[in-house]
């Protein structure tokens, strides 16, 4: 039987290769674990060994060609078991430079170009950078420890036109949401696998097909409008092209663009057609929608949107802790309140399952302590504006809390442990999780080897994997092997809470809001007076099977004593 050969996954965050170099030729013998080619990604190069004996007697894909990962770039097939492909030299790259369909997209000369026969005629490529036949999409492995994937949106329906690296769905596993670009562009002919499926890993969930042919004769007659309508391009040109706003401008829901955009625009009542795009393929990015409403374009009805911080940030466990307007902005009671049970989303059924299971394994102890913030917060009054314009990144209160966490670990490392078996493993490095609050859940991204970045290095850290974590671009290892988590539910305005522990994890900190409180203090003289002072409180939430009272004591006293006594250079 013939054997595929694939193109491997180099890493957890790598889905496709390059095909540097054939070591072989079509008509010639391998043996199993023989280099059979090259291939270059953005992590390696490496030598791909083949995965059978026998004789190489088809080449998929060209040097020269950048394929996902899983995609079938030659067959093997058993010695004179199967006569020679005649014409199997190096075929076209799998992954055209030029997407097959888009010359003829991008070009609606007159009403008549809407047509899809026209197009398709004038477009027709070379038939060598066609895609030979219907490209399968899988689903993907995002990480060594999955098997499986559901999923939550299709971002294109059947008919619709894609392009290569374009998001086609949206996925959940135990690790990270995440959209999942499409392998090659074409029309999306079939879906296979419905939303809110779960399935393996390399299943084929989807197919994609050459040119806009395939899904042209399974479009409903109002297909091809559908299909021009989902350049975003055209809503610009709409004006001057004397198109009316019907027939020119695409829905919100048609326009290119990632959840995160999707939800701004839905909580500032935008139109996404009637912003701009700047992004690869006509997508509307955060940076169009917020240079939007920066420029006065926003709807009207914006009240809900002036309690939060910014139409970016929706609530989120990375911001500062404190005296925050949050529960206004939770005041609006969802239109449609669902009359039947709603059944759990992935995220929320292994966020419960997680949470149980850590309370049925740990032997929880809370300890709270009140620290003085008012140093820190005269630091960053005074900095904060001169900080993100020097840095650019905003400065919060949150990496003082980290790198005073990180300080401490590393002088108390029983509380950077975690158990294994009958045995404690003391961690050799800080890997830092910062939980991040989400519309649809709560995830912990971690800062890999915290003790060896300095402030700036941890603030920059915590900004940019609360981002990709809200746009669901983490990659799978940035959620893992965390060793110390720290949450922020202090910012909608509670004094302090008593978090669960983020399993294999010994310990975890609770950030309560920031106050103002009249305070005795002390001076020199052992004289006390009263002064206002902003205060958090601090809790932390440890397994007792490793860490004693006494310990979890002198680790929060020392957090404190960095806290109010801060004395590091903020960068």
């Amino acid at each position: 039987m013939p054997t595929n050969v694939i193109m491997p996954q180099m890493g957890e965050s790598i889905f496709e290769g390059t095909i540097t170099k054939w070591l072989k030729k079509p008509g010639q013998s391998v043996q199993r674990d023989e280099p059979l080619f090259e291939i270059s990604t953005d992590k390696v190069d490496a030598e791909i060994p083949s995965p059978a004996s026998g004789v190489l007697t088809e080449v998929k894909a060209a040097e020269g060609s950048t394929v996902a990962v899983n995609t079938v770039v030659a067959v093997i097939a058993e010695e004179g078991s199967a006569p020679l492909n005649g014409s199997a030299e190096p075929a076209a790259p799998a992954a055209p430079a030029t997407p097959p369909a888009k010359p003829a997209e991008a070009k609606p000369a007159s009403p008549a170009a809407a047509e899809p026969a026209a197009p398709k005629a004038a477009a027709a490529p070379p038939s060598d950078a066609m895609p030979s036949a219907p490209v399968n999409v899988v689903m993907p492995q995002m990480g060594e420890s999955i098997f499986e994937g559901t999923i939550t949106k299709w971002l294109k329906q059947p008919g619709d036109a894609v392009e290569k690296d374009e998001p086609l769905f949206e996925i959940s596993t135990d690790k990270v949401d995440a959209e999942i670009p499409a392998p090659e562009s074409g029309t999306l002919t079939e879906i296979k696998v419905q939303a809110g499926a779960t399935v393996q890993i390399n299943t084929v969930v989807a197919i994609i097909g050459s040119g806009a042919g395939s899904g042209a004769s399974a479009a409903s007659p109002a297909q091809p409008e559908k299909a021009q309508s989902a350049k975003p391009a055209a809503p610009a040109a709409a004006p001057a092209a004397g198109e009316t706003a019907e027939a020119g401008r695409p829905s919100s829901e048609r326009v290119r663009s990632s959840p995160l955009v999707r939800r701004m625009a839905k909580e500032n009542n935008l139109d996404l057609a009637q912003i701009p795009p700047s992004g690869l393929g006509g997508r509307v990015t955060k940076e169009d929608v917020l240079g939007f409403l920066s420029r006065g374009g926003q709807a009207a009805a914006p009240a809900a949107a002036a309690t939060v911080p910014t139409p970016a940030e929706p609530r989120r466990a990375t911001e500062a802790p404190g005296k925050v307007a949050a529960p206004a902005a939770m005041a609006a009671v969802p239109a449609d309140i669902p009359a039947e049970p709603v059944p759990m989303s992935r995220m929320r059924s292994i966020i419960a399952q997680r949470m149980v299971e850590s309370k049925h394994t740990s032997a929880h102890v809370h300890t709270v302590f009140k620290v003085d913030m008012t140093r820190i917060v005269r630091i960053r009054e005074r900095e904060k504006a001169k900080y993100e314009q020097r840095n650019g990144v905003k400065l919060t209160y949150m990496p003082f809390l980290a790198r005073a966490v990180i300080v401490t670990l590393r002088k108390m490392p029983i509380v950077n442990a975690s158990m294994e078996g009958a045995s404690i493993r003391y961690h050799q490095h800080v890997n830092l999780g910062i939980a991040v609050a989400l519309d649809w859940g709560l995830i912990v991204p971690v800062i890999q080897h915290a003790e060896e970045r300095n402030f700036l290095g941890v603030a920059r850290a915590i900004a940019d994997l609360a981002a990709r974590a809200r746009s669901k671009k983490l990659k799978p290892e940035e959620t893992a092997s965390g060793t110390f988590t720290i949450t922020n539910p202090g910012i909608f305005g509670e004094q302090f809470g008593t978090p669960v522990i983020n399993q294999p994890e010994a310990a975890i900190m609770g950030v309560g809001g920031l106050f103002k409180e009249p305070t005795v203090m002390t001076d020199e003289n052992g004289g006390d007076s009263i002064a206002i002072r902003s205060v958090i409180r601090l809790t932390l939430g440890f397994d007792h099977r490793i860490i004693d009272g006494a310990d979890a004591g002198k680790f929060m006293a020392e957090v404190k004593k960095v806290l109010e006594n801060w004395n590091e250079d903020i960068g």
